[in-house]
């Protein structure tokens, strides 16, 4: 019995030692970057990797189509197609109907109030004055991998987040980041709020004090090439571009001194937005020592100008022609830093958009493809009227914002209206609007006779809290304007809106390209499954598996 026994524990312990030994092993053998960079280019339609492709330098977007991986068939899976969304998706893994942010602002359809996405009152500004500052990823209802970043490594890993917008450099980073830092116009400066931190650090302080955004608007902006060579684009003068104030027409050269001086926020409108947000994120690699700390780090990059100049002169303008150019060239120097700050193949970095942008509609309608402005206010208005005369009260819908019919449910209760028959009459008026392709009452959704991608791309946009429960469709190639607006702008279902570049380049990702079908939340499993770390806890998504072939 005793040697049995003897037996039995020399074996008990054997088989402990070779566990332990097996998970030393992996913890020896685990490997992780020592920085993953997310970059994404606000408004980038996937086309633009190509279609400007031929005055494209060698280090910006073909360095990542040469050495890294492309994923030429990624697509958004929900809708609204927005900033707020698409940040908020990418860096998740999830879709509205669980993380939340269903817009850059909603209806709470309880109160009828209106939120902004990641406003913050319990929170004060940092860095200026005023209540610009006051902002959070409070709205935010999941983690994000960032989040799950800084989780897996008891928080030793450094997150931060950068963009001109505040929601673009918050919702990234996440609820739990080192820092987010994001641009006052009135000063020029970065700023961030006291959810990160009480006081700005001296790096941002000392990049403040270089006063950039004064320097970029002191000159005027005229074309990087001779404008003879933009054959991508329309003439210089379209009637549906934008101008800026105080010109007469939307041409080169741009007097920016004078324009910059009536309106600070016009730097947005230019290339130079993103020239200041890479400078700001190579400043914010050096004063985290980011990629030189004991754990993977993570930065987040908004390069939101490109999505500003597209809203002002469409796709096929020369200023958006311009501003990809210059793009490029930044995107080049930025990653020569980080091939010398942090090493070449010590690091990822992907590169996706938010969103795409439709065509605008004065273009569209030059060429003879269908399309037109939903004039939503007025639709809102004369639909109000409507349902006054059949409930004797108004107004009975507050807005048709993100696409979603909002009902002022205050109004329905004091009045003790019936809902069902309020939205069926609501969908018979919307029905048989100009423009408007479908409406939904998404309580109904799976009896409603819609294709099926948009119909699931209904439901992942719905979360009932935040969005009315009637959806409106419009035709393709129409978006909500007013006639005769300039410029244009996106959050539909269609390709335009929703077909966006997704590449990947540097540590354990091989080179190569597919056109499998892959979707917004597939970006985060996937950056998950390279870093050996949970996925957040609204994930949806699945790894794409021909990028972790270099694991």
């Amino acid at each position: 019995m005793r040697h049995h026994i003897r037996l039995f524990l020399q074996s008990a312990i054997a088989f402990l030692l070779l566990s332990i030994y097996h998970q030393i092993s992996i913890a020896q053998s685990l490997s992780r970057p020592k920085l993953v960079v997310g970059i994404v280019v606000d408004q980038m339609r996937w086309d633009y990797l190509y279609r400007y492709h031929r005055l494209y330098g060698e280090n910006g977007f073909k360095r990542l189509l040469r050495e890294g991986f492309s994923c030429e068939n990624t697509f958004i899976n929900y809708i609204p197609s927005f900033t707020a969304v698409g940040h908020s998706t990418i860096f998740t893994g999830s879709v509205p109907a669980i993380h939340g942010i269903v817009g850059n602002d909603w209806i709470d359809q309880r109160t009828g109030k209106h939120w902004y996405c990641t406003q913050d009152d319990s929170v004060q500004t940092v860095g200026t004055l005023g209540n610009v500052g006051k902002m959070s990823p409070h709205w935010l209802l999941t983690t994000t991998i960032t989040d799950e970043l800084r989780l897996a490594t008891n928080f030793q890993s450094r997150v931060v987040g950068v963009s001109l917008k505040d929601r673009a450099a918050i919702l990234p980073a996440g609820h739990t980041a080192t820092a987010a830092f994001w641009l006052d116009d009135a000063t020029g400066n970065f700023i961030t709020s006291t959810y990160y931190m009480h006081d700005l650090p001296h790096w941002v302080e000392q990049f403040n004090a270089a006063h950039e955004p004064q320097r970029l608007m002191s000159t005027p902006w005229n074309t990087l090439y001779p404008i003879q060579e933009y054959t991508e684009s329309t003439a210089d003068d379209e009637p549906w571009e934008g101008k800026f104030v105080g010109e007469q027409a939307p041409v080169f050269p741009h007097n920016m001194p004078a324009i910059y001086a009536q309106d600070h926020e016009a730097l947005r409108y230019t290339p130079f937005g993103n020239t200041l947000t890479l400078d700001f994120a190579r400043a914010a690699v050096e004063g985290y020592q980011l990629g030189h700390g004991p754990a993977t780090d993570f930065l987040t990059i908004n390069c939101a100008s490109t999505d500003y100049v597209g809203h002002m002169y469409g796709p096929n303008s020369i200023e958006v022609e311009d501003t990809y150019l210059r793009l490029d060239r930044d995107l080049a120097a930025f990653f020569h830093f980080l091939d010398q700050y942090v090493g070449k193949g010590n690091y990822i970095v992907f590169l996706t958009a938010d969103h795409g942008v439709a065509h605008s509609i004065g273009f569209m309608q030059a060429h003879h493809i269908p399309a037109n402005f939903l004039e939503t206010g007025t639709i809102t208005k004369e639909l109000n009227q409507y349902l006054a005369q059949r409930f004797s009260t108004s107004p009975l819908v507050l807005s048709l914002a993100n696409y979603h019919v909002n009902f002022n449910e205050e109004l329905i209760k004091a009045h003790h209206l019936q809902e069902d028959s309020l939205i069926q009459a609501t969908i018979a008026f919307l029905q048989i609007q100009p423009g408007i392709e479908m409406v939904v009452d998404i309580r109904h959704i799976g009896e409603a006779p819609i294709p099926q991608p948009i119909k699931d791309m209904i439901i992942n946009g719905y979360y009932a809290p935040r969005t009315g429960p009637v959806v409106v469709i419009p035709d393709p190639a129409w978006f909500a304007g007013h006639a005769g607006g300039t410029g244009t702008t996106h959050g539909a279902w269609n390709p335009y809106d929703t077909h966006i570049p997704l590449l990947f380049m540097g540590w354990h990702i091989p080179h190569g390209v597919s056109y499998e079908w892959v979707n917004m939340t597939d970006i985060t499993p996937t950056l998950a499954a390279l870093l050996h770390i949970q996925v957040p806890n609204g994930s949806v998504g699945t790894p794409i598996l021909p990028v972790l072939k270099g694991e």
